[in-house]
């Protein structure tokens, strides 16, 4: 969990930073597999390096956006609209990560190299977006939000 005092976009800046190039290493790993349909395998290399850059975004997903966004939320709405607009944003959250949810397998299906290369992409984004459009909290009064 980031410090209190490190402040939300640093948190999500920091650790996020290495969130794309973990997946785009995953999606290397799982473009080299070999065999088709039910028996695909990954070499020997590739295999442990898939294992250990999922296990990686699991960990830099814990520390960054995990955590983070539920402050992040709680934090950039004003007093007068924050109840109604966090239950908006709640639900935004939650259908989106039932649409990643439903998707994978299928996206998954058709190319698993590229699926993960998607992720990184959103995952760069993501990074792009909290660099250029989040404010800093640390310092600030819950007053001084949105």
């Amino acid at each position: 969990m980031a410090h209190p005092r490190a402040g939300v976009r640093r948190a999500g800046i920091g650790v996020r930073a290495g969130g794309p190039a973990v997946v785009a290493t995953a999606a290397w790993a799982f473009g080299s597999g070999v065999g088709s349909g039910e028996d695909v395998h990954l070499p020997a290399p590739q295999g442990m390096v898939a294992l250990v850059a999922a296990n990686v975004f699991v960990l830099v997903f814990a520390l960054s956006w995990g955590v983070v966004v539920w402050v992040l939320l709680g934090e950039m709405f004003p007093n007068r609209i924050r109840a109604a607009a966090l239950s908006v944003a709640a639900a935004a959250q939650w259908i989106a990560t039932w649409l990643v949810t439903v998707s994978f397998p299928r996206l998954s299906e058709w190319n698993l190299p590229l699926t993960y290369l998607g992720y990184a992409i959103f995952a760069a984004l993501s990074f792009a977006f909290v660099t250029r459009f989040v404010r800093e909290t640390k310092g600030r009064r819950l007053k001084e939000m949105g």
